[in-house]
């Protein structure tokens, strides 16, 4: 079975969210940071370079494939 490209890392949430050039942008995306940390009751993770999640989920297919 292939390998998952994005995966769950240790990279900076904030320091990723900081280097939004656009200052409504990254505004807007750290209201919504705040928003899905009361929500989900997680800790935002980056996944790959460029995702912020929130906790983590295991799914499984009809194929059998899975994966969190």
């Amino acid at each position: 079975m292939a390998e998952l490209k994005t995966k769950k890392n240790e990279a900076s949430v904030e320091k990723f969210l900081g280097s939004i050039s656009e200052s409504k942008k990254r505004n807007d995306c750290c209201s919504i940071l705040e928003l899905m940390k009361q929500l989900t009751g997680e800790e935002p993770k980056m996944w790959g370079s460029s995702i912020v999640g929130f906790g983590d989920y295991h799914y499984k297919y009809e194929s059998g494939r899975e994966g969190l």
